[in-house]
């Protein structure tokens, strides 16, 4: 397991950003102060979550329209299977904490 770290302030709310530890790929996106965070590659065909569009709780992925819950990681489209890792976050201090394993 290996942890990320950074400042609250260094996430704008509302905008996906894209962090790596050890080759894995996490997009953390920020709403008002709660910080979510997904693996990066949609479940349908891979695209980048990071470079999608966040709606309320929901970010779409750029290639498809794929929608997942940022709280979740599961796909919000009914029918269709999917979701995407989801990982623990911690914020402390103003400092976010993610767990990924």
């Amino acid at each position: 397991m290996s942890e990320i770290r950074m400042a609250l302030a260094d996430l704008t709310p509302g905008r996906p950003t894209l962090v790596q530890t050890e080759g894995t790929r996490v997009v953390l996106v920020r709403v008002g102060d709660h910080v979510h965070a997904l693996g990066d590659v949609c479940a349908h065909r891979g695209g980048p979550l990071s470079a999608g569009k966040l709606s309320g709780m929901r970010l779409a992925c750029p290639w498809h329209g794929w929608m997942y819950d940022v709280r979740t990681g599961q796909c919000v489209f009914p029918g269709r299977g999917g979701a995407v890792p989801s990982y623990p976050v911690h914020v402390e201090d103003d400092e976010v904490r993610v767990e990924v394993s």
